[in-house]
């Protein structure tokens, strides 16, 4: 991270502002009235430079943690009352012997059983994560971080209830509601990349955003290798635990460490149409930034956010159907090499930072996130078509850039709007992030059982021909900006 982000993040700024001369004359005022504010200080100062990545790094660690666990317990719990044994040689042996009918029954089954589930959680959190996040941005940034994460304890207390009484599966539902009704992991996102946004400058963004996202793949990926092998060893409920003490200490973390990046209104109302009103004056006008682009400003706000919706819809589809898809023949994995798939998918977080700090020294970032897609198209391409465990791993390695367009988008979509609509935005992010959990929760987990019995890889093919779409957008959007720019530069 160089100087310009570390300032940025360190105790003593608050804001960063474009305009320097803005910026010197509002420091002194800011921190007078953040000292005069007793809930923007934590207990505690941390001097070394981070802010909120701790934050998201444990919050996804739960989620990485206990998503392929509890598929798995469906599987086991679902198969148990089936009478199925869970032997998959007559299928493993062969890849032309035809699969267990009972085995392609509970396949059915647990894909439902994640549908419902999801659609549940993510039908109130879509309601929910738009309220928190405009209203963090009068409120404050920590009480976002904080609630959810209370929120996601209280869904790990709820499975591992489940777990210890054998109740049915069906009251996994009530643990997803209660987290949804207090914003859900998105929340915790539309927090963490307004902090963000608060804390730097046009320039840096990017590569500070995606800091933030390559801690949400070092974070899945430890805890896919660790909950593969700990649930060999120990079962389900011991790493459930980990998951609930793991939300309860950022939370901790949240409120003893993160000092607050806007000064808080104490007469913020969380439940107000307000909240909505200003998200949606922000996309019918474009914002306070349109004048100076007009029409083709506001559109390229709603387009970029269309490619956002594509992008992480088939992130999200295709996720939920990678362990599905290792259980059941012809691969057939074991929940160990289950969590070495998923940790080679986290490490694309990693490789992805990498590859667009390395890319933004000759690339502008619409290219950066043209490479991310056609990484992304070429990996699920090979998923499509895997019947051996060399073949899905080189999948995941093909996929090693396909992170890389997120961030750029995030990015795009926070520089064209004013510093005092990033919550605003955010806000709206998140509840297209929450939509992008519902519709490719909903896609793909019926499509999935709906299309075994002619191509088992077809939901990750239809995956790879949707990412065609936003990479013609961005690829057009740049182009139109380049002529523009062009035109603009031989006027004056």
């Amino acid at each position: 991270m160089d100087e310009q982000d570390t300032a940025a993040i360190l105790p003593g700024d608050v804001l960063t502002a474009t305009d320097e001369e803005t910026h010197d004359s509002g420091d002194h005022k800011h921190e007078a009235e953040v000292a005069s504010t007793g809930f923007v200080r934590p207990p505690f100062r941390v001097t070394c430079p981070v802010s909120v990545e701790p934050v998201l790094f444990l919050s996804m660690f739960s989620l990485a943690l206990q998503a392929p666990l509890s598929t798995q317990y469906l599987w086991d719990r679902i198969s148990e009352d089936l009478g199925y044994n869970g032997s998959k040689t007559s299928g493993c042996s062969n890849g032309s012997v035809p699969p267990d009918p009972l085995q392609t029954e509970v396949e059915i089954l647990t894909a439902h059983w994640n549908l419902y589930i999801s659609l549940g959680g993510f039908s109130v959190g879509l309601f929910v994560v738009p309220l928190l996040g405009s209203w963090s941005d009068l409120a404050g940034r920590r009480p976002v971080l904080i609630l959810p994460n209370i929120g996601l304890a209280l869904q790990a207390v709820v499975y591992l209830v489940v777990m210890y009484l054998k109740l049915p599966v069906g009251y996994f539902l009530v643990g997803r509601l209660l987290s949804g009704l207090s914003g859900d992991f998105n929340a915790i996102l539309a927090g963490c990349f307004a902090y963000v946004a608060d804390t730097s400058d046009r320039k840096s963004r990017t590569i500070r955003v995606a800091i933030l996202e390559a801690c949400l793949g070092l974070s899945g990926m430890l805890a896919s290798i660790i909950g593969g092998q700990w649930q060999r060893a120990q079962g389900y409920i011991n790493p459930f635990w980990l998951v609930l003490a793991t939300n309860l200490a950022s939370a901790l973390y949240a409120y003893l460490f993160v000092r607050e990046s806007v000064v808080p209104d104490p007469s913020a109302k969380l439940l107000t149409s307000r909240h909505y009103k200003a998200i949606w004056h922000l996309f019918s006008t474009g914002g306070s930034t349109s004048d100076a682009g007009g029409t083709f400003h506001r559109c390229k706000l709603w387009l970029y956010m269309l490619c956002f919706f594509l992008v992480v819809t088939v992130h999200f589809g295709s996720r939920e159907l990678y362990v599905l898809f290792e259980l059941s023949s012809p691969l057939c994995w074991g929940s160990a090499l289950i969590g070495y798939g998923s940790a080679a998918q986290n490490l694309a977080y990693l490789s992805s930072l990498l590859g667009l700090k390395i890319m933004q020294r000759c690339l502008e970032d619409s290219w950066v996130a043209l490479v991310g897609l056609a990484s992304n198209v070429i990996g699920l391409v090979v998923f499509s078509v895997a019947d051996t465990t060399q073949l899905m791993f080189t999948g995941y390695g093909l996929c090693f850039l396909f992170m890389a367009a997120t961030p750029v988008l995030r990015s795009k979509l926070s520089k064209l709007v004013g510093q005092s609509e990033q919550g605003a935005l955010f806000a709206s992010v998140a509840c297209v992030e929450s939509l992008c959990f519902l519709v490719g929760s909903g896609l793909f987990n019926s499509l999935y059982p709906a299309t075994l019995h002619f191509m088992k890889g077809f939901p990750f093919l239809f995956a790879a021909i949707i990412l065609f779409i936003p990479a013609g957008i961005i690829g057009t959007l740049r182009c139109l900006e380049q002529r523009r720019d062009n035109r603009d530069s031989t006027a004056s």
